[in-house]
């Protein structure tokens, strides 16, 4: 009562408030710490002109505010974030059709709080059996580029499922029917439709009305759209979360959706069989972890190369003064440049699915290879991309991909980041499920050496096998701090995810930015080739100029770079962000 009482005092009258409380504390005999420890109001500093949403048992942050809203109702329900996490990625299948999704992959790193663990699942999509590695080249050795991203033969064995099922079997508290019914009840009743959702669908018409599933879903039935406030129903996947409710992983893998989607592929060209899906499994593979000035980086994997490179470029700049050079200075964005110069360079020849190549983790990731590469940054200069080779011998994905993070009361923290690749996949439906279909396979080298979609190349090691996963940018990410999570933070954004996520830490670890403060920033991003800068709005045309000067090339135009889902946990307090570049994004807290 005391401290309320004293916080009604203006600024003005802050002397006088002081006094009245060491006089009262006095007499009842009593530290004025102590008198205002119960009190635990959080209270961002005079320099945060970005302020993150405030919650005390739990936070969830992501692209479609619905889902946010799905994944807090579970927590309240007693749910932990698992628990939660599972539900949001079922609601986004409903809410945020273009990334959200059963018929796609993904990747999730969990913090298990009473065992002060982490781990991996991996449940990104596989090639089918019948796949081979020239599938995707025309006779004069060309690529076809539509092949692998807008027919049936694009897509790979979804394993959204079978990874959300494992999470919450091994570490949820809930059943799968109560996660997915909040989901069912958006596609069976409907949703008003949003804005984002509504321009999205708007943009993608044309592909979209071509296949029959997709226009019956998204569209009327004379070929009008939706508008905004207009109640959007999805009966077909209404009756697929069904059968997953009823099913479980089995409804999907074996049952009458399996069949479904395997008739639409029959139909259309398609390789994915029923063998394909009954073969599916989620793999858990231990967390990668790095430290960074006493903090843990708990990252995904390979198959994702998001984690390695992540905590390779950490490892570069550790020992260089980034905080006194000062935030997106040139000398500072120079750094970044060249890290992630060299990091793509890396990323091009060694990365692919552990379970077919040798991936060298380890000598990616330790100190003395980032030591050695280091060195090799000019202080003044920028280097030429065709002069950087991946320096192991000296010693694609798409923007609407979507992540979400999940933090409860007990210390459970939750990173994912899932996707269909493309905006709505291969933008067909597979017939009578409501289910987008990916076009994942475009992940994979179709030609060694030759780019994929997003610019990025890819190496022998990601060349296209059967049963066989592809390469990923997608960089779910948990920072923790004396072994407690501290920061959870995961981005879409195809080959600039791992960037994307990199700055935010550094924000974070580095700046000591709030949540909010950290995703607003402007962001830069460099992939190795081609040799340009994306830099956002908001960097100073100064600072431009003197890249220019040291030889970078700044690419022509600005664009938003990412969309990221943030919570920060710090003294008993949940601090949320979800990415103001997204329009109806929400970090929920309660």
């Amino acid at each position: 009562k005391l401290c309320r009482l004293s916080s009604l005092f203006t600024l003005k009258e802050s002397n006088m408030k002081l006094k009245i409380l060491i006089l009262v504390a006095s007499i009842v005999n009593i530290s004025v710490l102590s008198a205002c420890s119960q009190e635990q109001t959080p209270r961002l500093v005079t320099k945060d002109r970005f302020v993150p949403v405030i919650g005390r048992n739990g936070m969830v942050s992501s692209r479609e505010k619905m889902a946010s809203q799905v994944g807090v109702d579970i927590l309240k329900k007693g749910g932990n974030a698992v628990d939660a996490a599972v539900a949001v990625g079922f609601a986004m299948a409903v809410t945020y059709p273009q990334a959200g999704n059963i018929g796609g992959g993904g990747f999730m790193v969990i913090h298990l709080a009473d065992e002060n663990k982490s781990i991996a699942i991996d449940y990104r999509e596989m090639a089918p059996a019948a796949a081979y590695r020239d599938m995707y080249l025309n006779d004069d050795g060309s690529v076809d580029n539509d092949g692998s991203k807008y027919t049936y033969r694009a897509s790979g064995v979804p394993g959204t499922v079978a990874g959300m099922v494992h999470a919450l079997e091994n570490y949820g508290t809930m059943s799968l029917a109560e996660v997915v019914k909040p989901a069912y009840d958006l596609a069976n009743d409907g949703f008003p439709m949003y804005n984002y959702l509504e321009g999205s669908l708007n943009a993608r018409k044309d592909r979209l009305m071509q296949n029959p599933g997709a226009s019956k879903a998204f569209f009327k039935a004379d070929g009008s759209s939706y508008k905004y406030g207009e109640i959007l129903m999805q009966k077909d996947l209404a009756w697929s979360l069904k059968q997953i409710m009823d099913g479980g992983k089995d409804a999907f893998y074996k049952g009458k959706i399996a069949k479904r989607i395997v008739a639409d592929m029959e139909a259309n060209d398609g390789l994915i069989t029923m063998e394909d899906m009954d073969n599916y499994v989620a793999l858990e593979r231990p967390a990668l972890v790095g430290d960074y000035k006493g903090h843990k980086i708990v990252t995904m994997p390979p198959p994702s190369s998001g984690g390695v490179h992540l905590i390779q470029i950490m490892n570069m700049l550790e020992n260089d003064d980034l905080a006194s050079k000062g935030h997106n200075s040139a000398a500072t964005l120079h750094l970044y440049i060249e890290a992630m110069r060299q990091a793509y360079a890396d990323r091009s020849k060694y990365l692919g699915d552990p379970d077919f190549a040798d991936v060298p983790v380890e000598e990616l990731t330790s100190k003395a290879y980032a030591k050695l590469i280091r060195a090799q940054i000019p202080a003044d200069r920028a280097r030429r991309s065709t002069d950087i080779a991946p320096a192991l011998n000296l010693l694609a994905e798409s923007p609407e991909t979507t992540h979400f993070s999940v933090m409860d009361k007990d210390g459970n923290a939750v990173s994912n980041t899932y996707t269909l690749n493309f905006t709505y996949g291969n933008g067909a439906m597979a017939a009578g499920t409501g289910i987008m279909l990916n076009n994942e396979m475009d992940d994979f080298s179709a030609k060694p050496g030759t780019p994929n979609g997003y610019g990025l190349i890819g190496g022998e090691a990601n060349s296209v096998q059967p049963k066989k996963r592809p390469l990923s940018s997608m960089t779910p990410t948990i920072v923790l701090k004396d072994d407690k999570p501290f920061f959870v933070t995961g981005s879409p954004g195809g080959s600039t995810i791992i960037t994307v996520v990199l700055q935010s830490v550094f924000n974070v670890l580095e700046f000591d930015m709030n949540t909010m403060h950290a995703l607003a920033a402007p962001r830069i991003h460099h992939q190795w080739l081609p040799d340009a800068v994306m830099i956002e709005e908001g960097v100073s045309k100064d600072t431009k100029d003197i890249l220019v000067n040291m030889g970078h090339i700044i690419a022509p135009r600005e664009m938003t770079i990412g969309s990221l889902s943030t919570i920060m946990y710090k003294e008993g307090i949940f601090y949320g962000a979800a990415d103001i570049r997204s329009l109806d994004a929400a970090a929920i807290g309660y």
